[in-house]
């Protein structure tokens, strides 16, 4: 650090915590997806960074027709955008639990190996209908460039608006949790899934519905994503690491741990990059959250099971 003065580096910091704010939503709701999936659910989703692709794709479509057959919509599309992002996503899921997942629970392994086949076969799909190379959604002019706090820091518009999409499904999602005859039989269903049928939950619409909701989050994820980024084949699978590694940091099966969780990597990794290489940055935040693994196990929030 030496040459930056105390006024560089807080600009630097301030600059960095906010660019680093993108990559937290898309984090936040890539783990949020995943943390319903496998903290609820105990199902290793490997192609939940394809569902994230799916939002990121479906954006692309909707500009492309926005831009191509309704102009006047362009600087609005991007909202009704993101919530075809759910519902195409959302679909997906359900059908992928209907046709394959629901032959496997209880069987973690089977459904790694399978999901992770999965997410192939949805690569090569993407790759076959879109091609193989990157392609960007025409974003509104809202959402460039940046809000010139001060002199000296600059602040992302598409950062604060994806931040906002982010809190608002954050507490959309504990609603439902905690909130809702839904969330209340995926509780049930969670604790004991015998008992819960024994009342006359429908433990399988339950799993079905839990998963397409995940998914669909994963689809709002991809939304958020093509902001910071071009959308390939690939893009989703880029992130799957950096999300399990959300998940079991902050706790599998907490909601309140999944948000710390993202936030902390992606600040580190945001600032961290800056002063070192991009790889660097990425290898010191895992060792750091390694460390603090080996001495808390259970994550930052272990969660409070009644035994």
């Amino acid at each position: 650090m030496d040459g930056y003065s105390l006024s560089d580096l807080w600009s630097i910091f301030v600059m960095q915590g906010f660019s680093g704010l993108s990559l937290f939503s898309v984090l936040l709701l890539m783990a949020l997806g995943l943390a319903i999936i496998f903290g609820q659910m105990g199902v290793i989703n490997m192609a939940h960074g394809e569902f994230m692709t799916i939002g990121a794709y479906t954006i692309y479509l909707v500009s492309k027709i926005a831009t191509k057959y309704f102009p006047a919509f362009v600087p609005y599309y991007f909202i009704v955008a993101v919530a075809v992002a759910f519902v195409v996503a959302f679909a997906v899921g359900y059908l992928v639990e209907f046709l394959l997942i629901r032959h496997l629970y209880k069987r973690p392994l089977d459904t790694l190996l399978a999901t992770w086949g999965l997410s192939l076969i949805m690569q090569q799909f993407f790759r076959s209908i879109f091609g193989a190379r990157e392609v960007s959604a025409t974003l509104p002019d809202w959402l460039m460039g940046a809000w010139h706090a001060t002199p000296t820091i600059d602040i992302p518009r598409n950062g604060l608006f994806v931040l906002l999409i982010s809190s608002l499904v954050t507490g959309a999602v504990i609603l439902l949790l905690f909130r809702s005859s839904w969330g209340l039989h995926v509780r049930a269903t969670v604790q004991n899934r015998m008992m819960a049928g024994a009342v006359g939950i429908n433990t399988k619409k339950v799993d079905r519905l839990t998963f397409a909701m995940g998914c669909g989050i994963a689809g709002i994820a991809g939304a958020a994503f093509t902001t910071i980024a071009s959308t390939g084949p690939t893009s989703g699978s880029l992130y799957i690491v950096d999300t399990f590694l959300v998940v079991v940091f902050g706790g599998a099966a907490s909601l309140l741990g999944t948000v710390a969780s993202a936030f902390s990597i992606a600040q580190a990794q945001s600032i961290l990059t800056f002063f070192m290489t991009n790889a660097m940055g990425k290898v010191t935040t895992l060792v750091i959250v390694i460390g603090i693994l080996m001495l808390r196990p259970e994550g930052l929030f272990a969660a409070k099971v009644r035994k």
